[in-house]
């Protein structure tokens, strides 16, 4: 089936005119179904949008985090229902011992373990700069954020830190970097050369520049070496990679996040490589534990105002200072969506059901 082409006209006016640059891909079963760009990935230098520029998929990131360690699991690695704290030693530091003497794999990627989610305004460093040890990261956030909030299984909230405590874990399990780990079992089988936790030197041609309202006062909350020239409306931010990989340190195009976003569509396998059986990739789908924001599986959730939504979706968001991401799933229809644009807030639903139309 050809893919069909979404105007630009269309995806601008839904977005609500409020972002410089967009891409969108629908996929299906099948491959490509239809694909679209708006407006310019650089203002500046007045370069065009594409469905091969490079923006960080921030949150998004937890996804492939969970479809990592769910991986592992069916491999016999990691088990998600031991406790979690023999493998990360940080975990010490928290309190009540007797809660976090049960927090599993699973409670974390439900957002369900009982963490706090401290504001993450600050957690960036310079792209060209190396990130920070990833146990050492931890062991502070842990040491400032040391309590749990609720008991582990019994509620769920979302939180930042989840994901970094089971990147931990995956490291200490499979005996690897989690960074590595991830481009061995995911990226690379997936063909997703470009998407890394790093700008590849393919990927810096490409790369989208985030812009940020120029009046909103939220960016004085941003480092000031991460500001760049204005345009426009907007404020240009420079490049910056996050602190703490997994819980939003990927940067790629939308055409290799489509390609991830398949493999989820088509019950972990993409083809012909199959990363997750059909059962653990519905299962990850699964939504098991209400909140008060969003509802949770291992990894997916779905926003609490949608619990009634017609037809049913589970997505995950990507957002932070410069960009604002989405993939989503309709599993009763057989379709996905994958949506990226280089400003901090826009009307990225709208333009998500996009893909009940293609």
């Amino acid at each position: 089936m050809p893919a069909g082409m979404i105007a630009g006209e269309r995806i601008r006016a839904l977005a609500g005119g409020t972002v410089p640059g967009i891409a969108v891909v629908v996929v299906g079963p099948e491959g490509l179904r239809a694909a679209g760009t708006a407006g310019l990935a650089d203002i500046g230098a007045h370069r065009p949008a594409s469905l091969s520029m490079v923006c960080p998929w921030f949150s998004m990131t937890k996804i492939v985090t969970a479809t990592a360690a769910v991986r592992l699991a069916e491999r016999g690695v990691l088990d998600l229902d031991a406790p979690v704290d023999r493998y990360v030693p940080a975990l010490a530091r928290v309190r009540p011992r007797q809660w976090v003497s049960r927090v599993t794999v699973r409670h974390l990627l439900s957002h369900s373990a009982g963490l706090p989610n401290p504001i993450p305004v600050r957690w960036i460093h310079r792209a060209d700069q190396p990130a920070p040890d990833p146990d050492v990261f931890l062991g502070a956030l842990l040491a400032r954020h040391g309590r749990l909030r609720f008991e582990p299984g019994s509620r769920s909230r979302y939180s930042n830190l989840g994901p970094l405590v089971v990147a931990a874990a995956l490291a200490a399990t499979a005996g690897q970097p989690f960074i590595e780990l991830v481009r061995q079992e995911i990226l690379h089988p997936l063909g997703m050369d470009t998407t890394a936790f790093t700008y590849t030197p393919q990927a810096r041609s490409l790369a989208a520049v985030g812009y940020h309202p120029r009046r909103s006062p939220t960016r004085l909350l941003l480092p000031r070496w991460a500001i760049g020239e204005p345009a426009g409306r907007w404020i240009s931010l420079r490049p910056f990679l996050v602190d703490g990989a997994a819980y939003g340190g990927l940067v790629g195009p939308a055409d290799e996040l489509a390609r991830f976003l398949r493999l989820h569509l088509q019950d972990g396998e993409l083809d012909g490589t199959r990363i997750l059986s059909p059962q653990a990739a519905a299962a990850m789908r699964q939504i098991t534990m209400p909140g008060r924001r969003y509802d949770l599986g291992l990894g997916w959730f779905r926003p609490a105002s949608q619990r009634d939504a017609d037809p049913p979706f589970v997505e995950h968001l990507g957002g932070g200072a410069g960009f604002f991401n989405l993939i989503r799933i309709y599993p009763t229809r057989g379709v996905g969506v994958a949506v990226m644009g280089n400003a901090t807030t826009y009307n990225i639903d709208a333009v998500a059901r996009l893909a009940l139309t293609h």
